[in-house]
């Protein structure tokens, strides 16, 4: 009888242990999106301040979207990038 119930905790700790594994590849494989909205914080790459999404300063370098406090900030990046 005690096999019974070994045998079946075994297979619910199985169950939730692929269950876990599932959930941990279908969050790797989704991109990191941002909400639509724009009051969204987004951080400015160069002096690491949040600014709301709405009122940054967007680049798109090398088909990314980069967002900043400032165009001073915006033209750091851009040397940085450049060499």
């Amino acid at each position: 009888m005690y096999r019974i119930f070994l045998a079946i905790g075994l297979l619910v700790g199985l169950y939730f242990l692929i269950r876990r594994a599932i959930t941990k590849l279908k969050e790797r494989n989704e991109p990191d999106r941002l909400p639509p909205g724009k009051n969204h914080m987004v951080q400015d790459p160069v002096c690491l301040v949040f600014v709301p999404r709405g009122t940054a300063i967007t680049e798109e370098i090398g088909g990314q979207t980069y967002y900043f406090c400032s165009q001073s900030c915006a033209h750091k990046f851009q040397e940085k990038l450049a060499g």
